[in-house]
């Protein structure tokens, strides 16, 4: 366990966690939304502190990040929680559930992926923000072997932390869920413009991609998808973007989304964004990168299997034009 880097000391032993838009307001014993923080002798601490509940290696692609260091691979962990309370949640298990955990030191996870011949180390499956301070730590250890870190989040942050954090952070793949804040604000448990926040100040310093999960009745519609692909073009139409097919899950036993929402979706995005995908699903096209200028084949993805033999020296090789991609 370690002091909570971000919190507010308020009357009768409460404290006031200042991390992430929820506020939480803790009684002496009591832990926060996120299960990762709680008042302990009138401190906010870190009990989720390096407790790990999964480790592995994964191809960057499955994050997904497609434009930093494509075909390489990354030790990816996560702890238990998460500052959101998505019905659909494909990580319950370990996201709203709690799964057995094992301390891992910021020493040791560096070791392993040093070990292990990784790019980096990506914090992902839960919710990455909920372990700020396993990340601030680990991270400057990182750094002294080369490795890139990364985040898979939801972007629910203060922007004081974020700020703090990003001088750190290599690379992060947000998931925008939705445009419409009441649904963030009453399904989700979340805050709309705070994810924005997150994604307009992420994208000015570091690479970022964005993710948003498609679902049947609830943000699929032409208009509801226009909305995202003009929010996200104003940002940057550089961002790579991920559309991302539905599975039921947790509380959500809806249909799968139907493959064709997710075709209509990425041919609208192509007329906003230079770079658009299909996840979690197999048409032959969706995964694949083409140059913006003269449509070459850049990269060829077939699951997990990386061909980049479009790039030749960080440019194009049929135009010569720049590639965005992070190599």
């Amino acid at each position: 366990m370690r002091e909570a880097m971000y919190w507010t000391k308020l009357e009768d032993g409460k404290v006031r966690c200042d991390l992430c838009p929820h506020k939480c307001i803790l009684k002496e014993g009591e832990i926060g939304i996120c299960e990762g923080k709680k008042n302990i002798g009138g401190k906010l601490i870190a009990v989720n502190y390096g407790e790990t509940v999964s480790l592995a290696m994964d191809p960057i692609e499955k994050k997904p990040l497609f434009h930093f260091y494509p075909g390489s691979y990354i030790l990816s962990t996560a702890p238990n929680g998460c500052n959101l309370r998505c019905p659909y949640c494909q990580n319950y298990e370990i996201s709203i559930a709690k799964a057995d955990t094992t301390y891992i030191s910021p020493e040791k996870l560096v070791d392993l992926a040093v070990y292990y011949k990784s790019r980096g180390i990506a914090f992902t499956y839960s919710e990455p923000l909920i372990w700020y301070e396993y990340i601030y730590d680990t991270a400057p250890i990182a750094k002294k072997h080369n490795l890139k870190i990364v985040l898979v989040t939801n972007g629910t942050i203060e922007e004081a932390p974020l700020r703090e954090l990003l001088k750190w952070v290599d690379a992060m793949n947000i998931d925008l869920k939705s445009m419409d804040e009441k649904y963030y604000r009453t399904v989700l448990k979340g805050n709309l413009e705070t994810v924005k926040n997150t994604i307009q100040i992420a994208s000015k310093s570091i690479h970022i991609e964005v993710t948003n999960l498609l679902i049947p009745g609830v943000n699929d519609t032409k208009e509801q998808i226009q909305k995202l692909l003009e929010w996200v073009a104003g940002v940057n139409d550089r961002i790579p973007l991920h559309f991302t097919r539905y599975f039921p899950h947790y509380k959500y036993v809806k249909a799968p989304t139907p493959v064709e929402t997710l075709k209509m979706a990425y041919e609208m995005g192509r007329k906003y964004l230079k770079y658009v995908y299909m996840g979690n699903v197999y048409t032959g096209e969706g995964e694949n990168t083409y140059c913006p200028v003269c449509g070459n084949l850049l990269v060829k993805r077939v699951g997990y299997q990386v061909n980049t033999s479009g790039i030749k020296k960080k440019r194009c090789s049929k135009c010569g034009n720049p590639v965005d991609f992070v190599l």
